[in-house]
Order: structure tokens, then sequence, then C-alpha cells
């Protein structure tokens, strides 16, 4: 493995006079740090649905340049032909993981930029394209730091912080979002104490988070998920962080499996939890957690994956949904990129938007014309 630390790696990176996608394959993680370049989109695809790049901020930012390059192989100066073809290939690459919000927000978004320039020459509708995939990249770094330092007014210096799944750089471009309070802290001499949940049935705690916040100093314990309630009725944790993939209107909040059950030992040993999202994972549209699709994994990820031999009888039943819904009542606030939203959630996170709307970003506009 390279003596290159695993945070001056890119997560998710254009190469655009290769006309490729760049980036860390985190399912080889952390044995082997390997760039892979994605050319096509059956490729891109399976790097979304086998969590080659994972985390809803980074796999928004790795579908923006995807839809980027495989516009830029329209061979076509026709609108209409372009445009047809551009909603074949977004509608390809939105099938590739139904939970994260993200996915979806970042196609439909590239899609909105063809429209604004429709009546301009072909060329420059992908030139137009390109732009805007390189601005959402540079915005989420902006949006994470921003996140943690709203996180960080929620601990104080020396608190134990408790983490499920993977939310940090390698979930995004920089930062992380659970992890951004934690990143800014260690910055700024907070010294705080780490726990990561290794997060069943992928390790993505164990594999990706620990790794990452050891690479950085970070003073992080590793514990199995089974352990969260013994380390909070010991008093080690003051504060639970985790990101999520889809925010409902109602505050309800879907993340990796695990994420609901971490929140209910939490109100038992009065842990407030902490849910960090940026603008882009909450819809509005959808009403309740109930409402939310759920992805459904392959049954070897828990019975054989990882490891050498099988775990389980053959021919056992297998249930292995990829996230839990949080119940909106079990968070103590939405920490958001415009500030942090707390309960009744149907009134602040339509707050966060306005804040946003009068930031002057155009990304929430649909949400505003529909009122909300």
């Amino acid at each position: 493995m390279s003596n290159k630390n695993i945070m001056e790696y890119e997560t998710v990176e254009l190469d655009d006079e290769n006309s490729a996608l760049k980036i860390l394959d985190q399912t080889k993680l952390p044995g082997k740090a390997e760039i892979i370049s994605l050319k096509t989109g059956e490729e891109i695809w399976n790097a979304i649905y086998l969590l080659k790049v994972r985390g809803a901020p980074a796999i928004g930012v790795a579908a923006a340049f995807g839809i980027y390059l495989l516009a830029k192989k329209a061979d076509t100066e026709d609108y209409e032909a372009f445009y047809k073809e551009f909603c074949r290939q977004k509608e390809y690459l939105n099938s590739a993981r139904p939970t994260a919000v993200n996915l979806s927000w970042a196609l439909s978004r590239m899609e909105q930029v063809c429209a604004a320039n429709a009546q301009k020459p072909v060329a420059q509708i992908k030139e137009a394209l390109k732009k805007e995939a390189i601005a959402m990249k540079e915005e989420d770094i902006r949006v994470c730091k921003a996140i943690g330092e709203y996180g960080l007014t929620l601990v104080k210096e020396g608190d134990g912080i408790l983490t499920h799944c993977n939310a940090g750089q390698l979930a995004t471009c920089k930062y992380g979002t659970a992890t951004a309070p934690i990143y800014l802290g260690q910055e700024r001499g907070y010294h705080f104490r780490v726990f990561a949940d290794e997060t069943r049935p992928l390790l993505q705690g164990a594999r990706l988070t620990a790794y990452e916040l050891s690479a950085s100093g970070v003073d992080v314990t590793l514990i199995c998920d089974n352990m969260s309630g013994a380390v909070m009725r010991n008093g080690w944790v003051n504060a639970v962080f985790v990101g999520c993939d889809r925010v409902a209107a109602n505050g309800d909040t879907a993340n990796k499996i695990g994420t609901s059950v971490v929140a209910a030992v939490a109100a038992r040993y009065h842990v407030p939890v902490y849910v960090c999202a940026p603008t882009s994972t909450i819809d509005m549209e959808t009403s309740t957690g109930a409402e939310i699709t759920i992805e459904q994994r392959p049954p070897h990820e828990v019975t054989e994956m990882w490891y050498e031999n099988r775990m389980a009888p053959e021919g056992v039943k297998v249930y292995n949904p990829a996230f839990d819904v949080t119940d909106h009542d079990l968070i103590a606030g939405i920490v958001t990129e415009y500030g942090i939203a707390r309960a009744p959630y149907t009134e602040s996170l339509k707050e966060i938007f306005r804040k946003k709307q009068e930031a002057g970003n155009p990304s929430c506009m649909p949400y505003m014309e529909m009122g909300i």
C-alpha cells in the first residue's frame, strides 16, 4: 500500500482529458488504496451499486461527473436527440441506488442545466454540464465545512462522540458530514474521544471511519454495533453524530441500517442524537420516513462477505436492508449548512430552505415554488 495518507486522496475526481470519472475504490479499503477510472455508463452504475463510491454527497458528485461524461459522448448537434440520450442515461444511473436522494438530486440538477440551455449549441450545453458538475464538488466541500462549524457548537472540548457507518471524508469530497465537527475540533485542539460502530454487514465503520479518523490523529475506538449501549451507560458518550441518505419533511431520517437502534439506545441514556444533513439530502416531497424506499441488498453481504469461510448455514433466509428509518422524535437536531433544525421539523426544515433561498442558492427553488 502507498505511504500516502488516505486523507490525501480525492474521493471523486473528473479526468476530463481521458473522459473518465476517477474514484477511490472503497471496497478495497483499508487494505489497498486504489484509484479506478470509469468511462462507461455500466462502469459508473456498477461503482455506485457495488459501493465502490458511497456516501450520499460523494454519490451525488460522482453522478454529476458521470452524466456529464456520458453526455459528452453524445455524437449529435440536434438538441432533441441529445436531450433524449441524456435522459436515458440519467434514468439508468438513477436506478443504481433508490434510497440516497443525492443521486436523483444531482442528476435532476444536471438535467436543469440542459433545459436552461436548450437554445444553445450542444457543445455549449456540454460545457455548461461540466461547469455545473465541478461547481457541485466545490459546493460539497463548503457545505461540509459549514455543517462542521454548526455541529461544533453542540459539543465541548474533551467530549465523547459516537458515530455510525461512515459519514466521513470518504463519503464526501472533504471533511465529511457527521465527522466534520470532529475534524474541525481536531484542528482546534478539542481532543474529542470518538467511538466508531463497526456497522455490519459492510463494516463501513471499521473499514472506513476508524481508518480515516486514526489516519488523521483522532482518538478513535472501534466498537461492535451491539456495544453502543455499554459505552453510553458508562457515560463515555456525550453526543451521537450520524449522517443520512434522506430526510423526510417531518424530520424522519433514513441512514445506514442500525442507526435507529443507536438512536433508541441514546434516548434511554439521555444522549442527544444529531443528524448531519446537507440540504441536498432533505426531501420535502416525502412526508414521513414511511414513504422512503429502503434498498434491499444481496444476502451474501451478511452470510459470506468479509469472511474467509461462509458464516451462516446454506439456504437460510436473509433480510438485508441497507438502511433504516430513525423517527424524528429520537433526533435532537438536524445539522445543515444553513443552521440546525429542531422539532417541530415540519416548520424548522421549511425555515432552513428559506435561509437557503435568501442566500441565493438556486437548487432550493423547486421547494420554494411548492410553497415549502
